[in-house]
């Protein structure tokens, strides 16, 4: 099939399964800020949310309930016309973007982000721990040095995740440099 003039990506799935994807997408961008995923779903989705965005800017009652049919969730509707349409009041557009990472060990797909361009990394992972601990009414000392250990542990994961990646990725390399030489043998 030729890919020209086509407006839609299809991802090999029916528009049922396709519309699902996206909304799924979607929904974890707007709950997270940041989702990591392929570059080709990435443009596709960033289409869709930038619309959505758009529509919450306006903040009136029909623009909410176009976008809760368009997320399938009310709570992440809500939110984003009550947080994220209002960061993006001044400006008129590119509301995300892609930024490509590489490719995927396992079959080799070309990796992106897709977050919002008032994307803070280091405030999200400093939220992410207290976000996990729960509300506490009052943070103590133990708390304090629990979650800090909580961020020790977190990046000695994350060390040790950069390290198998690599790993990884120099076995894939040398599978790939075996095969081609075998297949150069062979002709």
């Amino acid at each position: 099939m030729s890919s020209h003039r086509r407006l839609v990506k299809h991802f090999s799935r029916k528009s049922g399964p396709r519309k699902a994807l996206i909304r799924g997408l979607m929904n974890s961008l707007v709950e997270h800020g940041r989702i990591k995923t392929t570059v080709t779903k990435a443009k596709e989705v960033r289409r869709h949310i930038e619309r959505v965005v758009t529509l919450g800017k306006k903040g009136d009652l029909n623009s909410l309930r176009l976008i809760i049919a368009r997320l399938a969730s009310q709570d992440n509707a809500v939110s984003l016309v009550k947080t994220i349409a209002p960061r993006f009041k001044d400006r008129d557009g590119g509301y995300t973007r892609v930024l490509k990472i590489g490719r995927r060990p396992g079959d080799s797909a070309e990796m992106a982000f897709l977050e919002f361009v008032d994307y803070d990394f280091k405030t999200a992972v400093k939220a992410a721990p207290t976000a996990k601990a729960g509300k506490a009414t009052k943070a103590t000392k133990e708390d304090k040095a629990s979650a800090k250990e909580q961020l020790k542990m977190t990046s000695k994961i994350k060390k040790a995740k950069s390290v198998d990646a690599a790993k990884s990725k120099k076995v894939v390399r040398k599978m790939k440099t075996k095969s081609r030489a075998a297949m150069h043998a062979r002709a």
